[in-house]
């Protein structure tokens, strides 16, 4: 998913900014260069100096910034990939992009010492997006969760579940204080995500483990119960259904709610941008569906992986592991907001100013969610976000049956974007 702290940072990297048509990894008779492509990430040059250091003239990491929103990054990718091309070497992938990148043999899957290495250590729910038909295709570099942001000067105890959230709103409206429960609801990737973090806190499956059928049980028709109550109780903004992250964001910093739920870069967004309000402002776990259960939410973030057509494939494996090493994934987390997928990461001292909600994104990194694994989810996800908007028109029952069969539909493409 295109995370809004990722387009926070592209400023940062525009000067990195080339034409990737000209780009090659030409190196006769020279230091061999591995490309890397990869979203604008604020910092990520050093990294890459770093590991060039490291490498000590084996090889030069060169950054081939991609644009900034993820659809286009895909489409650079799979058109340059689809046409083998041998200038690719490194890729950052979505971690939605995983099992379709390697069920189109697009990328090479970590073997041996070097899978070892990369799973020590590493969340499993990161190693999950990053593993299809049993092999892992992609190092975790970075990842991510959402919180429940509250105003705490209003709401004393943040609500444990969906309706302790909408029945605290509807109070503070009634009281005439600031009420909504801002997320995001337009259609597109962030309303797929609010959908299966409601689908897997409530215990539902909306794919098979195989990635091969369309399932939509009992918990997939709670969530969309749940999707309909909170669209259509009167505590969403006006503009729920046309909201993405940063729409959330600035209207939660504006004054309009008292809760949010949203990636943990709003926390240093409130620092700079609403300091009166952000000492008012806290965050929990993601609400649950029933009390005494857990939620469990969306993972996010992103994965390295080796480009089947590279003509350095040791190489870049060793430039892949020095990139998502623990000191990198630390120094990224400081300086570019992205979450670590390594657990050592989180118990660092210097974690600690930067993320004080650090534990709260352990806890559900733990045990979070991914989205639906198969190589369709491209597809997948274009007809959920249809389906589901707008969220207040959903009903339950009809849309569960609609969904299976679209999401089955779109399972069965048989064609990729060229």
């Amino acid at each position: 998913m295109a995370l809004a702290r990722r387009i926070a940072a592209a400023a940062a990297a525009t000067m990195l900014l080339t034409p990737l048509a000209a780009c090659g990894s030409d190196d006769e008779g020279g230091i061999p260069t591995l490309n890397l492509y990869q979203f604008p990430v604020q910092d990520m040059q050093t990294v890459i100096d770093t590991c060039n250091q490291a490498a000590a003239g084996r090889y030069e990491i060169a950054y081939q910034v991609l644009p900034r929103a993820a659809d286009d990054q895909r489409v650079q990718m799979v058109r340059r990939l689809a046409a083998e091309d041998d200038s690719m070497d490194i890729l950052g992938l979505d971690v939605t992009w995983t099992q379709e990148f390697a069920s189109a043999h697009w990328i090479k899957d970590f073997t041996g010492a070097d899978r070892a290495e990369i799973e020590e250590g590493t969340l499993a729910g990161p190693l999950a997006s990053a593993t299809y038909d049993g092999k892992l295709y992609a190092a975790p570099n970075n990842t991510n969760v959402q919180l429940l942001w509250y105003r705490k000067d209003l709401v004393p105890t943040p609500p444990a579940t969906w309706d302790e959230m909408i029945q605290a709103s509807l109070k503070l409206k009634a009281e005439g204080k600031p009420s909504q429960v801002l997320t995001m609801g337009a259609q597109y990737e962030g309303l797929v995500v609010l959908f299966n973090n409601l689908v897997a806190s409530a215990g539902g499956h909306v794919v098979s483990d195989d990635g091969k059928t369309a399932v939509m049980d009992e918990g997939t028709v709670t969530a969309l119960r749940v999707m309909r109550q909170f669209a259509t109780a009167g505590v969403t903004s006006a503009s729920f259904s046309n909201s993405i992250e940063d729409d959330v964001r600035l209207a939660f910093q504006n004054g309009d709610g008292a809760f949010q739920l949203n990636w943990p870069y709003v926390y240093s967004a409130l620092q700079s941008d609403a300091p009166q309000l952000a000492p008012n402002v806290t965050w929990a776990r993601y609400p649950a569906i029933d009390a005494g259960t857990p939620s469990r939410v969306t993972i996010g973030g992103s994965n390295l992986a080796v480009s089947a057509y590279s003509r350095h494939p040791d190489l870049a494996v060793d430039a892949v592991k020095c990139l998502r090493n623990a000191a990198n994934q630390k120094f990224l987390a400081i300086k570019a907001g992205q979450p670590p997928s390594i657990e050592s990461v989180y118990a660092d001292p210097e974690m600690t100013k930067a993320y004080p909600m650090k534990q709260a994104i352990l806890d559900e990194l733990k045990d979070a969610a991914p989205r639906p694994l198969t190589p369709a989810y491209q597809n997948v996800s274009t007809v959920v976000a249809a389906q589901l908007s707008p969220p207040s028109a959903i009903d339950p029952a009809r849309t569960a049956a609609e969904l299976k069969k679209a999401i089955q539909d779109a399972i069965d493409s048989k064609g990729v974007l060229p």
